[in-house]
């Protein structure tokens, strides 16, 4: 009795044993690390009582079992009805069922039916699991369903089973290719040419094996100098062979954040999410496109995944922490402003400039902010600089070029205030930027005029007395009879003057006059022609006519005024 109950349990056990086995992919792939996926699809139910058969005690152990034993093993459940058929399939019958999957998926792959062909060449494995061409049958199959990984499993048994499977090694290195790892497609490719030296396909694919390696030497050069756009044109010749590698896919996108272009880089990260949610440097791509647009908070809950995933991710772990570190000096800033502490604030926004160069988009805004304080402190040079420099990371920022443009208008460099704004409506047509280019220019056109006031060395809010004042001492000042014993190029020069300062007398001592020549309007457009001007009529007029005053010397060079 009790070897009847131990043949029992070894039966259980050795069946149970082989379902599972069947119900898992045979082989390891060395290059992910992981145990296969299970797969249990299109297990027939011959295939599985094909299987159990091998399971099953030798025929000769079988053969010293007892009526009676049997007797029990049916008294305890166990039906004998599925044996007894197995008991009559052999070997060849099970190698021709396995022969007629095989034909069917052929027939399928052929009509590209990739689907159904794996169903058959599945069900061949499962009556035959040591055969290689089915291994390699469907490592074809699912290469052509772009399921490389799988058919790297698959081509790896192959060549397990036999050695000496070209095709299974040429998938192989195929599928090595594909996945970007390209020193062992060449190990695979070289296999096949020691079995097959003519085989001109794994020649073909040894030399792009090559030069994927070369092109990843030189990405990593390029990457180490900071030439992004080097990195971007390798890897996008190292995709053309390894169309399905992540990793190249992932340094690309990478680069092309670092370069700016964060729409291109987010939908290289995007279609890698979308094949593997899990994957860490995708993630922490689209957080670096994030944190480079300034979307702050966005791109620290991108960096955090990204860790989670892949805790030893260092990437991800110092542009989270620089993130963090952005914010809140730039927060810091923005509050002492708001306070009135320029200085203060001037030296956050000098602070948070350091913690990150790359971040090209926060930085414009920073140096933009200080450009603010830096005009609040008078210090329109460095202002200026810092707009300057905004732009420079960030052509488009329209704050910057208005507050370079407002400089610009306080220390009366109107032309190149005008260009800003001039810039800044072309981009953006309000009635706001309108007025701003036309106060802009109107400020351009005064100052290519005379500056009288200037000319009499008066403020532009100066009182009538006060006009009145500076004109009789610039007026003696300048008049010819003064400098009668002068060179000739003297006396030129002070006539200039003198001409001058009755002109600006004559507009800023009429109140209309005035008035349209703060405006910004042409006087000559007014019919007054002031190239015919007579200054000394004006003089005259002013100090009492002919005879009202005289000039004498009183030792070389000096003169004073003497009035009737």
């Amino acid at each position: 009795m009790p070897l009847i109950f131990a043949q029992l349990i070894w039966n259980s056990t050795a069946r149970a044993t082989e379902a599972n086995r069947l119900r898992r992919n045979v082989g390891y792939d060395v290059t992910a690390r992981r145990r296969p996926r299970p797969n249990v699809r299109g297990i027939s139910a011959l295939a599985l009582r094909a299987s159990l058969l091998r399971a099953s005690p030798p025929r000769s152990a079988r053969s010293s079992l007892s009526t009676g034993s049997k007797m029990a093993a049916v008294h305890c459940g166990e039906p004998m009805e599925p044996e007894r058929e197995l008991e009559l399939m052999s070997d060849e019958e099970m190698e021709r069922e396995a022969e007629s999957f095989k034909e069917q998926g052929n027939a399928f792959y052929v009509k590209k039916d990739y689907g159904e062909a794996l169903h058959c060449y599945t069900k061949a494995i499962d009556v035959c699991p040591k055969n290689a061409s089915y291994y390699g049958n469907r490592a074809a199959t699912l290469m052509m369903l772009t399921r490389y990984r799988e058919a790297l499993e698959d081509s790896q048994q192959a060549v397990r089973l036999d050695d000496t499977f070209m095709k299974g090694h040429l998938r192989e290195g195929k599928c090595h290719l594909l996945l970007g790892n390209a020193m062992a497609a060449s190990r695979c490719f070289q296999k096949v040419l020691e079995l097959e030296p003519d085989n001109s396909q794994a020649q073909q694919e040894l030399k792009n094996a090559e030069a994927i390696l070369e092109y990843e030497r030189l990405a990593e050069v390029g990457f180490e100098k900071r030439d992004f756009r080097m990195v971007v044109y390798c890897m996008d010749r190292a995709l053309e062979s390894a169309s399905a590698c992540h990793r190249f896919r992932v340094l690309k996108a990478e680069c092309l954040a670092l370069l700016g272009r964060y729409s291109e880089a987010q939908s290289v990260a995007s279609d890698i999410l979308r094949m593997d949610s899990t994957n860490g440097d995708a993630l922490y791509v689209r957080g670096l496109c994030l944190y480079y647009e300034d979307c702050i908070d966005k791109a620290v809950q991108f960096f955090m995944q990204a860790l989670r995933m892949a805790p030893d991710h260092e990437k991800a772990r110092i542009a989270c922490r620089n993130a963090k570190a952005l914010k809140a000096k730039k927060e810091e800033g923005n509050k002492a402003f708001k306070e009135g502490n320029y200085e203060e604030a001037y030296e956050l926004y000098s602070e948070a400039l350091t913690i990150d160069p790359n971040n090209i988009k926060t930085n414009a805004k920073l140096y933009c902010n200080r450009a603010t304080v830096g005009s609040k402190l008078k210090k329109l040079e460095q202002a200026i600089e810092d707009c300057t420099k905004a732009i420079s990371l960030d052509e488009t920022y329209i704050k910057a070029y208005l507050r370079r443009a407002q400089c610009y208008m306080d220390t009366q460099m109107y032309e190149e205030a005008v260009r800003d704004y001039e810039k800044v409506y072309q981009t953006e047509k309000t009635k706001e930027h309108k007025q701003l280019l036309k106060n802009a220019q109107l400020e351009l056109k005064k100052s290519k005029r005379k500056d009288y006031y200037k000319v009499l060395g008066v403020d532009k809010n100066a009182t009538e007395e006060e006009i009145k004042k500076a004109y009789r001492k610039r007026a003696l000042m300048h008049h010819p009879d003064r400098h009668s014993g002068a060179s000739a190029e003297v006396q030129k020069e002070e006539e200039k003057k003198f001409k001058e300062v009755g002109e600006a007398f004559t507009v800023l001592s009429d109140p209309k006059k005035k008035s349209r020549y703060d405006s910004g309007h042409d006087l000559d457009d007014d019919g007054m022609n002031m190239g015919d001007f007579d200054a000394n009529n004006i003089f005259k007029a002013f100090f009492g006519g002919p005879g009202g005053f005289s000039f004498e010397a009183s030792g070389p060079g000096n003169f004073f005024f003497q009035f009737g």
